[in-house]
């Protein structure tokens, strides 16, 4: 099972900027039983990928091929409906992905640890609760491949041990997908890896070659 890019290109217009390209004729495969960590410099079209690959957004150009069920992007909290309390939110994504309510909420209401406030609206939450709750709500729901944008950066220390501690018990049935500007928030979660340069990925067979590359580029 696998995830592929063909011949993918994403092209945005704006009237300030005008036509601007920021990926060009992408290929790639991302093989079940391997986590990646795609590295780029902020604006270099790391998050425009995942978007894509999620299917939250459509290449300008190409397609993508997929037989996994994949995640939406985790550290994106701005999905929620800020007028609906946190459960209210969680019933409305089990709808989407026919999921069990009642498993769901025992599962978000115990990992995102936010107490009453999770039947308050989601717009007197701070970014602190927003991000605990769409981890935990990310983590109720199986998927075979977690999308991770910019690390794992909900919550305070302890709550980010727990969510690596999640993911390690998720590595044997789900991968991961992770982009970053730093390998360092990569390590002991991805065992490949890729650059996302000038609007061209190239992958690698180990993070720590896609690293040396990226300071290569970098310097």
């Amino acid at each position: 099972m696998t995830i592929e890019l063909i011949n993918v290109s994403k092209t945005y217009r704006s009237r300030r900027i005008g036509k601007k390209q920021v990926l060009h004729d992408v290929n790639a495969t991302f093989e079940r039983g391997h986590s990646y960590g795609i590295l780029g410099l902020n604006g270099a079209g790391k998050s425009t990928l995942l978007r894509i690959i999620c299917g939250a957004e459509r290449p300008t150009h190409g397609r993508v091929w997929r037989d996994v069920t994949i995640s939406w992007r985790l550290g994106i909290t701005s999905s929620f409906n800020s007028t609906l309390t946190g459960m209210e939110n969680l019933r409305f994504v089990c709808q989407i992905y026919d999921a069990d309510y009642e498993e769901v909420a025992d599962f978000v209401q115990d990992f995102a640890d936010i107490g009453n406030a999770i039947h308050e609206p989601v717009r007197t939450y701070s970014s602190g609760m927003r991000g605990r709750l769409a981890f935990g709500l990310s983590m109720a729901i199986r998927f075979q491949v977690y999308v991770i944008d910019e690390g794992l950066s909900a919550g305070d220390w302890t709550f980010q041990e727990k969510a690596q501690q999640e993911f390690e018990n998720r590595r044997e049935e789900s991968d991961i997908l992770m982009v970053s500007h730093a390998a360092g928030a990569m390590k002991g979660i991805c065992d490949r890896g890729g650059v996302v340069h000038k609007g061209r990925l190239s992958l690698f067979d180990s993070l720590e070659e896609a690293s040396e590359y990226y300071e290569r580029i970098s310097a």
